[in-house]
């Protein structure tokens, strides 16, 4: 009886194996066909209670404010009767905590919470499947996976814990401690029957070292154990240990992942469609306008993907930031533009000693030639201004009398002058020909109207550079603090000559001569030019502000830091949105304060009243900002300062009641 009673049994779980079997075939062939609902990916119409924005409110039982015809009206927090489904009102208003759960997200703090709903049908759910659903964020050009939502049927979690179960067998045969492969009663009476001295020592304390009972007795500890060791024994055991990876991947094909995924849920009996709300909290990056989130996944039976489910259209969540009530408009400022101008640079020419002469291939002469005419030739070919005077002024170093330096730096000068009169000319000339005429695009000839003027060329001396001498001797390296002040001595010297003459007396003149003089032996260049076409010395005329421009593009940026360091100086709405935008309210709300209340500025005093606690007053603006602009109605429900206290307050009765007409 008992045997028909087992072969019944396993005959009816069969029967329901094979029927369970065709049972995730047919839903499997269901779900390639599409002929069944399939997995989505939706935006959630629950309220999520993660603390996503705290929003700070004063414990009140009214709030009386005044309605657009000009009635005050008192205010209450309402809550809904569970029985009756009607709003009541509560006395007490408790911080509010708002999540974005709509297609415009609210960016605060530079962090914006993506929130939708993964719902998985009925029909897609099988006991002997596990569904694995892999959410993909598309933000400026990048992927990023978030972490994958997993759902596991009942039969295909017991097939893991199968698995798991044999592999924990598995290790339960491997033996770790070397001395079960011992076999120590065999040892016992080996010892007690042939050397009872040995045995001795099995109920004695005193400690006897391997050496000397290898002394005593002519064998060790260790070769008395490895005698009675079971070696086939141990080398079973070994090979065990060698296949614990092996064994790993045999049992545990489709290991229970614990980490780095959102959600591991095993459904019981797929009664009705799996729903899991999914937040994710993102950092927001300058130029992030919108957020895209795609779903995709497989389906696995016995360890094996057996579909792919393809990836469903995008969720498209558009960041709405408070950059967004800026001001965009182009900012001038004053400038002054003077009819002449000037431009001066600085050489190091080597002369050979006591000569005026330049030689181009002393020193470093060549360089510094080569970068005087660049600097002149540019001066001639712009188009902006045209160049009227070169002065040239060359100095001496101290060395030899006042009267030969002056006259020594007055040679210099004009050889400098002259030197480069010459490249000038030859530079006009070039330009000339080549300004002298254009061929159009048919061929006619075009005479250019710019002519190059005549230039004055001046020449000023001063014969010892006693500044620059000066200046380098307190900022050298190698001369000490005491040279530097006893240097300072000689300067109370008015005839220069005598000054110098002291000076040669000095331990440090030596390294003056050789090392600082050489400097002091420059040749000044100052251009004076005015801006072509202008006749009047001065013109006051308007630019575009490049540095408010800069913040308000760093502000759309949602680069707010950086919009500040642009906007601080100014002081405006902008500078109040920056202010906000980093949730500096003070600071904020000292701007927007003596600022006529148009309805951005009443708008945004309402966000910061929000968030300073005083609902009153960040109602009242609310309010007056959606009487003059009806778009800050729908605005409101975007900003969670805003959103909690049409909540709270049912402001919505007031906005939309029949009295008010917004043109909607």
């Amino acid at each position: 009886m008992r045997l028909f009673k087992l072969i019944a049994m396993l005959m009816t779980v069969a029967v329901i194996a094979t029927v369970s079997s065709c049972s995730a075939k047919r839903k499997l062939k269901q779900i390639e066909e599409q002929t069944v609902p399939k997995a989505t990916l939706e935006l959630s119409n629950k309220v999520n209670n993660l603390p996503n924005l705290s929003v700070q409110t004063k414990k009140r039982d009214t709030i009386k404010v005044v309605d657009f015809e000009g009635k005050e009206v008192m205010l209450m927090k309402t809550v809904k009767d569970e029985e009756t489904g009607e709003e009541v009102a509560t006395s007490e208003l408790d911080a509010a905590y708002v999540s974005a759960r709509f297609r415009n997200i609210a960016e605060r703090r530079g962090k914006v919470d993506i929130a939708f709903e993964i719902r998985v049908p009925e029909q897609m759910q099988d006991s002997k499947w596990q569904l694995r659903f892999y959410p993909d964020m598309f933000v400026l050009g990048d992927s990023i996976r978030l972490e994958p939502v997993v759902i596991t049927g009942k039969a295909y979690r017991k097939a893991q814990m199968r698995g798991y179960q044999q592999y924990e067998r598995f290790l339960s045969k491997i033996i770790n401690d070397s001395t079960k492969f011992v076999d120590i009663r065999q040892l016992e009476i080996f010892l007690q029957r042939n050397i009872p001295q040995i045995f001795s020592y099995k109920t004695d304390t005193t400690f006897v070292s391997d050496e000397e009972f290898l002394s005593c007795y002519g064998i060790s500890e260790q070769e008395a154990v490895q005698h009675y060791t079971n070696e086939n024994a141990k080398a079973m055991n070994e090979r065990r240990k060698s296949k614990i990876g092996k064994m790993y991947n045999k049992y545990i094909r489709c290991p229970i992942v614990t980490e780095g995924i959102r959600l591991d849920t095993v459904i019981v009996t797929p009664d009705g469609d799996f729903i899991y709300n999914y937040v994710q909290s993102v950092n927001t990056r300058p130029k992030m306008r919108k957020v895209e989130i795609v779903l995709s996944g497989e389906i696995f039976e016995q360890e094996k993907s057996i579909y792919k489910i393809p990836a469903c259209e995008p969720l498209v969540f558009y960041i709405s930031t408070l950059s967004s009530f800026m001001i965009d408009q182009e900012r001038y400022k004053t400038k002054v533009i003077e009819r002449q101008v000037a431009a001066n640079t600085e050489s190091h020419l080597d002369f050979e000693l006591g000569k005026s002469a330049i030689v181009p291939k002393l020193g470093e002469n060549e360089s510094e030639i080569a970068a005087i005419k660049a600097n002149i030739l540019s001066l001639l070919e712009n188009q902006t201004y045209d160049l009227d005077s070169i002065t040239v002024a060359a100095t001496a170093s101290p060395e030899g009398s006042v009267a030969a330096n002056s006259s020594l730096a007055k040679s210099r000068s004009e050889s400098v002058l002259q030197y480069f009169r010459k490249y000038i000319a030859h530079a006009k000339d070039s330009l000339a020909r080549e300004q002298g005429f254009s061929v159009n695009v048919d061929k006619t000839i075009k005479v250019k109207d710019h002519q190059l003027g005549s230039i004055e060329f001046r020449t000023r001396t001063i014969p010892e550079n006693w500044d620059g001498l000066i200046k380098n001797v307190n900022e050298d390296e190698k001369l000490t603090d005491d040279q530097k002040l006893d240097f300072q001595k000689y300067l109370d010297i008015k005839n220069l000559d005598e000054r110098e003459n002291a000076l040669k007396k000095t331990d440090y003149y030596d390294y003056l001569k050789e090392t600082i003089y050489p400097r002091l032996r420059t040749v000044k260049f100052r251009f004076a030019l005015h801006r072509r076409g202008m006749v009047k010395d001065t013109v006051h005329t308007t630019e575009i502000d490049s540095v408010y421009m800069e913040g308000l593009q760093h502000l759309k940026d949602m680069d707010y830091e950086a919009a500040l360091t642009c906007l601080a100086a100014y002081g405006d709405f902008n500078t109040a949105v920056a202010y906000a935008a980093l949730y500096r309210d003070r600071s904020a709300m000292m701007i927007l304060s003596p600022m006529e209340r148009t309805p951005e500025v009443r708008y945004l005093l309402a966000v910061l009243y929000s968030r300073l606690g005083d609902d009153k007053s960040a109602i009242d603006n609310y309010l007056r900002a959606c009487e003059a602009n009806s778009a800050y109605i729908h605005r409101g429900n975007l900003d969670p300062e805003i959103s909690h206290l049409i909540k709270a307050y049912d402001l919505n009765t007031i906005i939309e009641g029949p009295s008010v007409e917004f043109g909607f």
